[in-house]
């Protein structure tokens, strides 16, 4: 048997250990072994892919237009979730606000979440520019987990703060985040999602020619084959947020692509992705982060944040 396929994912959540210690048992005796390695930021999982220090890695969008960026196109997507076929970015306000659909944003201040979020921060700033609304709005920007790449959920919730404070009239979240506050189930009456972009793809696995079909068709037929209603592959998708693996859908990555791959910054010839140009000097010192989303964390963190909002509100009203 061959030597088992290395595949690097970030450790946004201690969730991960969990998770890939799962799949490393699944796979463990089968036609085409794993093991893992964990990192702190997608920039050096990124780069262990391209030095061969990993097969696989497990990327968001932006890493993958990164890892496009820096191969000229030479790498591809092996498999994705379910749901990050379908990801997509909502403008949320409070119920009630008037803002019914992307124009009437205008004049109006939206709240974004870290500037390396492709959900709540890059795309948003692409769909104000498609409609003509860029110079219109004003954004606030919150880098509260910057190199995450909008993971951890936390700066999707700090807009939403902002909004509930009265400081930013909508915020930009993905729909991941809309779905753990559970939409009016933990507060009902207090949001409501007035735009919804085009589904776009977030997640997948990325491998470079290098590893032959020899190796990789094994893995991923043995990775889709994990079924949501054997009991013990459940808790693994139930963790990493999906029902089923599927065949990745390149055109739907072609958003991210469009706003982070087309532009250079004049600082080290970098893109918004923080990509180096292949064959540009490494900068050192320049780190990398990655991002993530656990829906039991991003329960309690809202709960606790609104129930704050709503007693700082209600002193203010008795006073």
């Amino acid at each position: 048997m061959s030597e088992p396929l290395m595949v690097g994912a970030v450790a946004y959540t201690p969730n991960v250990v969990t998770i890939w210690e799962g799949f490393r048992d699944y796979f463990a005796g089968r036609p085409a072994e794993l093991d893992f390695v964990l990192f702190s930021n997608y920039g050096r999982q990124v780069d262990a892919l391209l030095d061969g220090t990993i097969d696989i890695a497990w990327n968001t969008n932006l890493a993958w237009v990164r890892t496009t960026l820096q191969t000229d196109g030479a790498c591809r997507a092996l498999a994705m979730r379910d749901t990050d076929t379908v990801f997509r970015t909502l403008f949320v306000s409070r119920k009630g606000s008037g803002l019914s659909d992307l124009d009437s944003l205008r004049g109006r201040r939206l709240a974004l979440g870290s500037r390396d979020s492709a959900q709540a921060a890059i795309l948003p700033v692409q769909y104000l520019r498609q409609g003509g609304l860029d110079r219109d709005v004003e954004l606030v920007r919150l880098n509260s987990d910057v190199g995450k790449h909008g993971d951890t959920g936390r700066s999707e919730l700090d807009a939403l703060r902002m909004v509930v404070d009265e400081k930013a009239d909508a915020a930009a979240i993905g729909i991941n985040t809309w779905e753990a506050i559970g939409r009016d189930e933990l507060m009902p009456g207090a949001f409501e999602a007035f735009w919804t972009s085009p589904a776009y793809s977030h997640c997948n696995f990325t491998a470079l020619p290098r590893l032959g079909d020899d190796r990789a068709t094994p893995w991923v037929e043995q990775l889709l084959a994990m079924d949501w209603d054997n009991p013990a592959h459940r808790p693994i998708l139930e963790l990493e947020g999906l029902k089923r693996w599927v065949c990745p859908n390149s055109t739907a990555t072609r958003p991210c692509s469009r706003r982070c791959g087309s532009r250079r910054s004049p600082h080290g010839g970098r893109s918004p992705t923080g990509a180096r140009p292949r064959g540009a000097p490494r900068r050192g010192g320049r780190r990398h982060h990655r991002h993530g989303c656990a829906r039991r964390r991003l329960r309690s963190r809202v709960r606790r944040r609104v129930v704050r909002a709503n007693r700082q509100r209600a002193g203010r009203g008795a006073r």
